[in-house]
């Protein structure tokens, strides 16, 4: 086994224990954190498959700001832990055939190099490669298409998040800017007369 193998080996453990621990941690505080470290692992692996641009992607969007979101969110809700491990037999089939169909996945992809199923391996590549340059050129060449159809989709979700977000209802409480420029020292404050009390000298 050679050293490469060995640390792609190495790091995969890595990130399937933490795949486990996120499904199967009953603190979702812990389980947030166990993804940030399953996402640290998988952008291991990517510059080990010479995908730089992917895996500072992956640390600088999703560990560095979606994550963040999540565990701060996650931390002010008021989770009742009780009410979420509920149904959780409920969904163990569906969730066992999803498992024993990745790990069958898994197993094709890594076992066909020992099979002699797997093609050659890349050449390789130039000392003047870049790896973001030619993903940049797929991206708005050959992809641009599906690459515009999610962009779009992803800006109706942002617009429905807000407008979900900024729907009036009866027990929320909002201030109207307007009113607060508008308002007078006579409407806030009043000052009343009152008669001064004399003490009384022993």
């Amino acid at each position: 086994m050679t050293f490469n193998e060995f640390v792609f080996y190495f790091f995969s453990a890595i990130l399937v224990f933490a795949a486990l621990r996120v499904i199967t941690a009953r603190n979702p505080v812990h389980a947030a954190l166990f993804l940030v470290l399953a996402f640290f692992t998988s952008a291991a692996i990517w510059v080990q498959l010479q995908a730089e641009f992917l895996a500072i992607a992956l640390v600088l969007v999703y560990v560095g700001a979606v994550m963040v979101l999540f565990l701060f969110v996650v931390m002010m809700l008021d989770i009742n832990l009780a009410r979420l491990r509920e149904g959780f037999w409920n969904y163990l089939p569906l969730g066992a055939f999803v498992a024993l169909l990745l790990a069958a996945e898994m197993a094709i992809v890594l076992g066909g190099s020992y099979f002699g199923l797997a093609g050659s391996p890349p050449p390789p590549l130039p000392a003047d490669y870049s790896n973001t340059k030619e993903l940049g050129r797929l991206v708005y060449t050959e992809y641009v298409y599906p690459f515009e159809i999610a962009a779009v989709i992803l800006l109706v979700a942002i617009i429905a998040a807000i407008a979900l977000t900024l729907r009036r209802r009866k027990t929320s409480k909002y201030q109207n800017p307007a009113q607060q420029v508008k308002v007078k020292r006579e409407d806030r404050v009043r000052i009343v007369s009152m008669p001064a009390e004399k003490k009384e000298q022993g």
